[in-house]
């Protein structure tokens, strides 16, 4: 019997080995959360644009782009962001600006924002956001640099 189980142990441990020695996947494009396909968090990403704020967006308005489900507030703003998606979603696939300027990738919370020349950034946290901001441009010009390497 104990022959048996450290057979199958070890059968078990031979097919693990491939997955262990696998590099891992890269980051997909568009950030979401670890239990959610919803871009920004369900957030409507029209609404920073035309209301100057986060709204949360509603099951009834969903779009799927990129891989992944929008949420918005309403159904003008589904079709504002169906014509031209690129306009709307945020930079970095929604992953925090100031993480990708600086090299990696961060989750974000919707509620820190910012339109900066007609594209929406958000930051991980409010605190983080204030870093981002003593230096929007260079901290942009970064971002981009890095972007979408930080994927990898």
């Amino acid at each position: 019997m104990m022959v048996r189980l450290v057979a199958l142990a070890a059968l078990v441990f031979a097919a693990a080995l491939p997955q262990l020695s696998t590099p891992a996947a890269a980051k997909d494009p568009v950030y979401t959360t670890t239990f959610s396909s919803l871009a920004v968090s369900g957030y409507d990403p029209v609404a920073y644009f035309n209301e100057g704020k986060p709204v949360e967006g509603s099951s009834d308005h969903e779009f799927e782009w990129n891989g992944v489900t929008w949420r918005f507030a309403s159904s003008a703003n589904q079709e504002i962001f169906m014509q031209d998606p690129e306009a709307f979603a945020p930079q970095y696939g929604g992953y925090c600006a100031w993480a990708v300027s600086q090299g990696y990738t961060a989750s974000t919370d919707p509620t820190a924002w910012r339109i900066v020349d007609g594209k929406l950034y958000l930051n991980y946290s409010h605190s983080v956001q204030r870093r981002w901001e003593t230096d929007v441009a260079g901290n942009i010009v970064k971002g981009d640099s890095n972007w979408p390497k930080v994927l990898d």
